[in-house]
């Protein structure tokens, strides 16, 4: 089942604005100390900086406290891997454009904006986590493709510098160029075809929306020994529940804003522990 834009936004925003107002424990100092920001597509307003932009990245890269940053990726006709969510370019940039069927050299002079894969890799790997999203698309030639990816993300570790996520299983299965332990599942009112599927294929855990992702079925997968990743909380209520709730990853619209917020708690509880050892 997946929403029309303007109706999953606007029940988001309701959404965020209920959590914000719902009071939470402050978790402790170590539990702070465990969650990861990640910046969505960078940090953006899809006005002056746009999403997915070497632009957006910089900003998160230059930001206290953002630990890693989601971007996805497309393949053009020449078989170049570039950094877009859209299959064109007409939500951004008023271009009805395919990137499929457009080859790398003549989508960078329709729209120089968007990077490749390749640059971001290189501008942002080992200094960011990538949380990097195949989108769902036709792969003409799939061994090609995935030699190609493995090229680019050598120089990466698995885990430890990058994740895989898609939406679509039946893409992880075709993206073979890293192992079962580096993907994330991302779900959208399907948590429970998807989490049975991560469970079963031993992923790196399983992502999506907080509301989604019930306190029973994320128990689940941290004692099996798998993360969640949840989007998109904005306030520190939201915040202080998905993190007193065992969850990690926290992907973030105004992943700036939240890294703040998540800043300050830090240096509070910081405070109260050296307190505590003077008394």
């Amino acid at each position: 089942m997946e929403l029309p834009t303007w109706l999953e936004t606007r029940l988001m925003q309701v959404c965020d604005l209920v959590f914000a107002v719902i009071p939470q424990q402050t978790p402790t100092l170590e539990k702070l100390g465990e969650c990861k920001i990640i910046s969505h597509r960078g940090q953006h307003d899809n006005q002056e900086i746009f999403e997915n932009t070497l632009t957006a990245f910089d900003h998160a890269l230059e930001t206290d406290g953002i630990w890693g940053i989601e971007l996805d990726f497309r393949w053009t006709k020449d078989l170049y891997p570039v950094v877009s969510h859209d299959p064109d370019l007409m939500r951004l940039y008023g271009s009805n454009t395919s990137i499929s069927e457009t080859k790398l050299e003549d989508l960078n002079r329709i729209c120089p904006h968007i990077p490749t894969l390749e640059e971001v890799l290189q501008r942002y790997g080992g200094k960011l986590h990538l949380m990097v999203e195949a989108k769902e698309e036709y792969y003409p030639q799939p061994e090609k493709q995935n030699r190609i990816l493995k090229e680019l993300f050598s120089k990466l570790k698995p885990q430890k510098d990058f994740h895989l996520l898609c939406l679509i299983p039946e893409m992880l299965e075709l993206v073979t160029f890293t192992e079962n332990s580096a993907k994330i599942l991302v779900a959208v009112f399907n948590e429970k075809i998807l989490s049975n599927i991560s469970l079963n294929e031993n992923y790196a855990g399983l992502g999506g929306h907080y509301l989604l992702l019930r306190r029973k079925l994320v128990k689940q997968h941290l004692d099996c020994g798998q993360n969640i990743g949840v989007g998109y909380p904005r306030s520190k209520n939201n915040l202080f529940r998905e993190i007193n709730r065992g969850v990690e990853w926290i992907f973030c619209n105004d992943a700036v804003g939240l890294s703040s917020i998540l800043q300050a708690e830090l240096k509070k509880a910081q405070s109260l522990v050296v307190e505590g050892s003077v008394n």
